[in-house]
């Protein structure tokens, strides 16, 4: 027990992905700050780290043979996989949500000023996630894909005009950062997306979509940020 306590949150969930609902449960960033260790996070956050990871045994002891081992995945399938599942939701979902957010304003923003705020920083987010996502899209996801099938054959991999990989990783893993934290305070804004008692439904309903999004959104950067990120650093060394 006491050896699981300096390992990360990112490589429980990487292991076995039922563990991200445990570190939610108790406000713990398994995506963005999934380097941190199961000890730095209690001590931190002020939690048992007993309770904690018996909580996480529980998990893993308990049998589930639908969960999805992405880490067994080829990069090139969870390249894939990332932009036909998680790209493609923030553009669908997006539309949806700027809609009720700004019908929220024109109804309820009298009495909930902080309304408007909520909207401008959702607002920010989707501009910036199209951006990410099409660099993603048209620079380092190609790559990723190149290097595979470079493998493949048994082939050398043309030398991107970005040279490492690691480079634009890290302005992706830094862009991750601020989209997560610019979620923390939609969270707080909403009081952890609770609708005051003064809420219609379609109050509600739109905050229930934002935890929705924040949720598919941590499971989208963790899949990135301690999957397919550190693995292609470590296949473009292959071919060094």
């Amino acid at each position: 027990m006491e050896n699981l306590r300096d390992k990360t949150v990112g490589a429980f969930v990487t292991e076995d992905f039922r563990t991200a609902a445990v570190f939610s449960k108790y406000k713990i960033d398994f995506c963005c700050k999934g380097h941190k260790t199961i000890n730095e996070v209690c001590i931190k956050q002020n939690i048992d780290t007993r309770v904690l990871l018996k909580k996480i045994n529980e998990v893993l002891l308990a049998e589930d043979s639908n969960t999805i081992d992405f880490n067994s995945w080829p990069l090139d399938l969870l390249a894939d996989y990332i932009e036909k599942t998680h790209h493609r939701y923030v553009v669908d979902k997006s539309v949806i949500i700027i809609q009720f957010l700004n019908k929220l304003c024109n109804v309820h923003g009298g009495r909930h000023p902080e309304l408007f705020k909520i909207n401008e920083l959702f607002n920010q987010c989707v501009t910036e996630l199209s951006q990410h996502m099409h660099k993603e899209e048209a620079i380092l996801f190609p790559f990723i894909k190149n290097m595979v099938k470079a493998k493949e054959r048994d082939e050398a991999v043309l030398q991107p005009g970005f040279g490492s990989v690691a480079n634009p990783i890290a302005m992706m893993t830094h862009e991750h950062e601020v989209e997560g934290e610019r979620f923390n305070e939609i969270s707080n804004l909403t009081n952890n997306y609770t609708a005051p008692t003064d809420g219609c439904t379609t109050y509600k309903v739109t905050f229930a979509m934002l935890r929705e999004f924040e949720e598919n959104l941590h499971t989208h950067i963790h899949l990135e940020n301690n999957i397919l990120f550190p693995k292609a650093i470590i296949l473009e060394k292959e071919f060094s």
